[in-house]
């Protein structure tokens, strides 16, 4: 139990992404909580469809991975590592997951080709050991609401509309 708070709770946030992030990844989750714990989700659907997948071998441009990872509201900050942060050094992006207490390590290898994962490691945020190699993983949305371009391209059509009118609507 968590005794509610007025102020955003760092650990509450984190707790809410990770059953968000369990209920998405996995077929044995149960979660028993307050309306209020749903509040402001957004979409799950446009939740889930937002992760970022990594796998050893697979080919990516790493620039293109740390737009697509700031897509889905991660934080690029090379010098304060903390939760929904990605860090980059070299061929190295670090992201630390808004709702782990761990974070992940992608080694990318330049090639002719695009850039290769080399290797993909759980680490310990603050010392940056290897807690464990991994052959793959999926990294969600470092917050609930996110919205695909479309939708904001749209949504913007609509407001400007709406402004014409309204705008029309004052003058006279």
């Amino acid at each position: 139990y968590i005794e509610k708070d007025s102020s955003i709770n760092d650990r509450l946030d984190r707790l809410r992404l990770a059953a968000t992030t369990s209920l998405m990844s996995r077929r044995d989750t149960l979660i028993v909580a307050s309306v209020s714990c749903i509040y402001n989700l957004g979409s799950p659907g446009d939740y889930k469809n937002q992760l970022v997948y990594f796998e050893k071998g697979q080919t990516f441009d790493r620039d293109e991975v740390i737009r697509r990872l700031i897509d889905i509201q991660y934080e690029r900050n090379d010098y304060e590592f903390t939760r929904g942060k990605v860090r980059v050094r070299g061929d190295v992006v670090e992201i630390f997951p808004a709702y782990r207490q761990d974070a992940v390590r992608v080694v990318f290898l330049s090639g002719a080709e695009g850039d290769e994962i080399e290797r993909i490691s759980q680490i310990e945020p603050v010392t940056g050991d290897i807690i464990q190699n991994l052959d793959k993983v999926a990294i969600y949305p470092a917050k609930h609401f996110v919205v695909k371009e479309p939708y904001i391209t749209n949504a913007m059509a609509g407001i400007e509309e709406e402004l014409m009118l309204r705008v029309k609507e004052l003058n006279s």
